[in-house]
């Protein structure tokens, strides 16, 4: 098991059908670990991408965030689980709260925090889900990303030294 001092981020709005599934995710996870949640793990949820996002990261030394992957509707796989890395972000389509329309992304934001002094973490993980909805309100995510979030959590159990 891995002690390093390590956040966990479920990103998305759980009334936007789909687009909840890294909070969902975050929660299933506490669930499983309460109450005896290791003091050098964080879990929380979070609504926002690039400079927030990069502002709750500081200060740890790993970084997984759960997030949905809107592809193209075309060739989109609902439930299929990424494994990313920030060069995955860098150099491919970002999941859905990495960048944002009104803000610059995460990794740029990661990439200027870094260049300016601050303690970005050396390791970050990106569990992306792709998803059918984000568009329609509603708290149930669809069948099939519904189906993915349990083998989300096991992922980052195992990412994290903690799977049983």
């Amino acid at each position: 098991m891995d002690t390093q001092k390590t956040i966990v981020i479920g990103l998305g709005n759980p009334i936007l059908t789909d687009d909840g599934v890294g909070v969902l995710a975050a929660r299933q996870l506490e669930q499983h670990l309460s109450p005896e949640l290791p003091s050098w793990l964080t879990i929380t949820e979070a609504g926002v991408g690039g400079l927030r996002l990069m502002e709750l990261t500081l200060g740890y030394q790993r970084v997984v965030l759960i997030d949905a992957w809107y592809l193209d509707p075309d060739r989109t796989n609902p439930g299929k689980i990424h494994q990313l890395s920030l060069d995955d972000l860098r150099s491919g389509p970002p999941t859905q709260h990495s960048t944002s329309a009104h803000d610059t992304s995460l990794v740029t934001a990661l990439d200027t925090a870094r260049a300016l002094g601050y303690p970005v973490a050396e390791q970050f993980s990106v569990f992306a889900v792709e998803v059918e909805n984000i568009l329609e309100f509603g708290e149930e995510p669809t069948t099939q990303v519904a189906q993915a979030i349990p083998r989300v959590v096991e992922l980052v159990l195992a990412e994290l030294g903690l799977a049983e």
